[in-house]
């Protein structure tokens, strides 16, 4: 375990608790995401993704066969 997450303590908390606290963090990070603009790179990557999308709306795959996938491998 890292240094960090042993000088803040988070080493001493169960897992359910860090599972928590990374989901705090993250809505934390998502309440602010609005505020970070995006490079002019990421905005072209995303026109792209969303053109490939549009032309072709059932090439990607669902969250529940992504999901189904991974657990498969482990």
């Amino acid at each position: 375990m890292s240094q960090t997450l042993k000088a803040l303590g988070i080493d001493q908390l169960s897992v359910a608790q860090r599972i928590l606290l990374v989901e705090e963090i993250w809505d934390s990070i998502v309440a602010e995401a609005e505020d970070m603009p995006l490079t002019e790179a990421q905005k072209q990557d995303l026109e792209h993704r969303l053109g490939a999308y549009n032309e072709n709306p059932n090439a990607g795959s669902s969250w529940e066969d992504v999901r189904a996938r991974l657990r498969a491998k482990t």
